[in-house]
């Protein structure tokens, strides 16, 4: 989804973007990341090959941020997440606002990559998301 957000911004009302992979280029570049080595052998290993570098550095949304109209985003994370760290979501958040954009960062403090455990703790999450994408499309209840 930020990859999205970079290359058509204004074809969205808004992104919602779970666990986003979105700085794939600092967390491959990183050994000591649980999924980091084994994911070489999808990716490449942009420690020793400089096109693997580049070409993940033409397409990494945190790389890619630009001073453009960016549509909504609702970046949700966890903080337990292994697998994608809460910071990547984070840095891109912050990266983002640094061009102007205003996305929402809701950061789940005792989940992990699935999200919260438990139906109705999964059901309230579910409807935070819908209830952002039905705001984001301008759908509102009151017809205002």
């Amino acid at each position: 989804m930020g990859a999205v957000a970079n290359l058509a911004p204004r074809l969205f009302a808004g992104i919602v973007a779970e666990v986003p992979f979105v700085d794939p280029l600092t967390s491959i570049l990183d050994p000591s990341l649980p999924l980091t080595v084994i994911e070489w052998d999808e990716w490449g290993n942009p420690l020793d090959d400089p096109e693997v570098y580049a070409y993940m550095k033409s397409y990494s949304p945190y790389e890619n941020v630009h001073p453009v109209t960016y549509p909504r985003i609702l970046a949700i994370t966890s903080l337990n997440d292994t697998r994608v760290l809460y910071v990547e979501p984070a840095k891109w958040v912050a990266k983002l606002r640094e061009v102007g954009a205003d996305p929402l960062l809701k950061v789940e403090m005792a989940a992990g990559h699935g999200g919260v455990s438990g139906r109705y703790a999964a059901w309230r999450e579910r409807a935070f998301a819908n209830a952002w994408i039905i705001d984001a499309a301008g759908a509102h209840p009151s017809g205002e």
